[in-house]
Formats: C-alpha cells, structure tokens, sequence
C-alpha cells in the first residue's frame, strides 16, 4: 500500500479546487441563462451580454495582472487572484439590476487566465521529478470537474432555487481556495524576471498573432453553440427545463475525454495539424447541430461530442501558442485562456445576433459552424505560411 501512487499532492489541491471555481462560473451561467435573463428581467439575448463581459474581463485580465504582478511570489499572486474572484462572484449573487451584473462579470473574470497562467509556474515548480505534465494535468482536472459536478449541480440550484444562490457558492469555493492557498501552496521566491517591455516583445511576432486568431475565432464556434444551449434545448429539442442539468453533465463527461484525447493527437501530430483536424471535426458537429436540433438523442450524442471536441483543442493550442512565446512562458501561457475567452465572448455575442432578428434558437449553430470553419481557413493559411518559411530556409 505504501507504494500506491498520490492522486493529487497536497499543494497542488488549491490548484486543482481554484480551477474547479473558475470552470464553475465560467460555464454554468449557460446552463442558468433563461433564469438571470427572467431575474434581471431582460431578453435572453442581453443575458448573454453577460457571457461576453466575463470573456472580455479574461482577455484582459490574463496579460495585464500576469505582467504586473510576475515579480511578485507566486503563492500570493495566486491568493490575491483568488480574493479577486471571490468578491466579484459574491457581487454578481446580490446585483440589483443588469449594469452591475455586467460589471462584476467583467471584474470576476479578470483574474481567471491570470490563475491558470502563473498557476501553471506553480505546478510545474511542485512536482516531482519528471512529472510536470501530470502536475499541469492535475490544475485542469478541477476546471474539467467543474463541467462533470459543479455546472450540472449549480443549474440545477439555479433552476430550482435561485441564480443568485449559484454565485454565492462560486464565491465560497474561492474562499476555501484562499486558505487552501495560504495553507498548502508553499513559499516559492519569484524568479529574476526581465523588463515588462521586454516580455510584451513576444507580440511583435506575426506567428502568435495568427495562433491568437485560430484560437479566438476557431473556438468561438463552440462558444456560439455552448452560450445558448438551455434556450436551444428546451425551445427547439422539447427537453423539460429539469432535463437540462443531465445534458449538461454529458457535456463536461464530453470535456473530461476530450482533454486526454487532445493530449494524446498532440503526441502524436505536430500541433497546428492536431489543431487543424479538431476544428474541421468542430465544423461538422455544429452543422449536425443546426440539422439535428429537434431531435432528443442526436443532441445528447452531439452535446458529448462537441463538449470533447472544445476540450481537445485545449493542448495543442497551449502547446502552440507556448512554442510561439519563449522569451515570456508565463505571460505566453496565459495566452491560451485569453484566446479561449475571445471566443467565449466573440461566440456569445456573433450567436445572439440571429436571435435579435428574430430567428429560432436553433440559428446560433450556424453563426458557430461559420466560425469554426474560420478557424479551419486560418489554420490552413498558418500551416502554408510554415511550410513556406521552412522552404525559404532550405
């Protein structure tokens, strides 16, 4: 018994419980986005504006605080990150009326790439020898958790409760995970760091430019589908609104075999190439969206599918935007969640435009499958662009 392997190291637990809390209030306002619109007594279109902000609040927040606070020690930019997320969670629980619950969406989400980034130093200074993957993979596991346990619980409560109570319980994880921050994170002294100039030349490099735009617009087409999937499910599918957490659990059962698959094709294929066969795989699943939505058991086939397929791009596009951005790992590591949440936001707001004109519930996967199938034209013109330059070398 004494030989069997630990599952989660003490100190990468408030890691792991850091990332479950942002995966939770990252995703599960999807699942409660017919209830807020009726809380705050807007459209559901508006309620999706909320979606956006809290992108926006990752886009920006991930290079800003990561560059601002790199010369500090991790363990308290991470509490103080934490501390961040659980004031403005507790806000979104009591905003009165929908131009505060736009702000504190916006400000909840400014330390979340910031997190995962300098969360990612942690990790890989915590584990043990020839395990930093595993140590990565154990941050994730909490935002892959979040979308098994926390999205599907928290849409429960929020249909059958309150929206309200769902922030509140967003706000108590981080809390939790500021103690579990002070208590299990050792100390790590912050390493000699170059100027912020410095850092911020990785951007001079067209190369990052176009990994940013591939992952922004490509994965705006799952965000599209994801950012109103309630309305679609229950408007156009027929499913009772008390089925929604169940499709939602097959969707984070999706994310959770989607990561390892991902990692896997990115063993086995160059990055852009793994990235490139993932988003044309996107493509086809939202077009089977749109053409499928009526249908009950092609939506929980395809709602597991494109749940795997978004979490699969997570390491080849890590992995890519990381070879792009040596001269600043930490701030290039953030990156990812940044471009993530540009589609996040892009997807939601692109999505909600046929909606505005009055189209059905289920037009929001067409807007997706375009998006999706940018991503593919990108990826194509990034592989030429290498192929060229490798060329030109020789």
């Amino acid at each position: 018994m004494r030989n069997l392997p630990v599952l989660i190291k003490k100190s990468l637990f408030p890691l792991a419980l850091g990332g479950f809390g942002i995966g939770m209030t990252e995703f599960v306002i999807m699942g409660i986005l017919p209830d807020v619109a009726s809380g705050l007594n807007i459209s559901i279109p508006q309620a999706g504006h909320l979606i956006t902000a809290y992108a926006l609040g990752v886009v920006v927040g991930a290079p800003l605080l990561v560059s601002l606070m790199a010369h500090r020690p991790p363990r308290t930019v991470l509490t103080w990150f934490m501390a961040m997320f659980t004031l403005f969670n507790a806000m979104s629980a009591f905003a009165p009326n929908f131009e505060i619950m736009m702000l504190s969406r916006f400000m909840a989400g400014l330390p979340h790439g910031a997190f995962f980034g300098v969360g990612a130093v942690v990790a890989s200074r915590l584990a043990d020898e020839g395990k930093v993957a595993a140590a990565l993979a154990t941050m994730f596991t909490g935002l892959t958790l979040a979308n098994v346990v926390g999205v599907p619980a928290g849409t429960w409560l929020g249909h059958n409760m309150s929206w309200r109570a769902v922030f509140l319980v967003v706000a108590a994880i981080g809390l939790v995970t500021v103690l579990a921050l002070l208590r299990l994170v050792p100390h790590i002294e912050a390493k000699a760091r170059t100027s912020l100039m410095q850092d911020l030349r990785i951007f001079r490099k067209p190369a990052l430019w176009l990994a940013l735009a591939i992952t922004s617009i490509g994965t705006g087409g799952f965000f599209a589908f994801f950012s109103y999937i309630a309305p679609l499910l229950t408007e156009v599918t027929h499913f009772a609104p008390a089925s929604i957490p169940l499709v939602m659990t097959v969707v984070g059962v999706g994310m959770t075999v989607g990561v390892n698959l991902g990692g896997r094709l990115a063993d086995r294929v160059p990055p852009l190439q793994a990235i490139l066969i993932l988003l044309a795989t996107m493509t086809t699943l939202l077009l089977c969206n749109g053409m499928f939505a009526s249908s009950q058991p092609a939506m929980l086939l395809l709602a597991f599918a494109c749940g795997a397929n978004a979490l699969a791009l997570g390491p080849p596009i890590q992995m890519l935007l990381i070879e792009h951005s040596r001269e600043a790992e930490m701030l290039g590591s953030s990156l990812g969640q940044s471009g993530f949440n540009i589609g996040n936001a892009l997807g939601a707001f692109l999505g909600g435009i046929p909606l505005t004109l009055g189209y059905s519930y289920a037009s929001p996967q067409w807007v997706a499958a375009g998006l999706a199938f940018a991503g593919v034209a990108l990826s194509v013109a990034m592989l030429m662009q290498g192929r060229a330059q490798t060329r030109c070398v020789c």
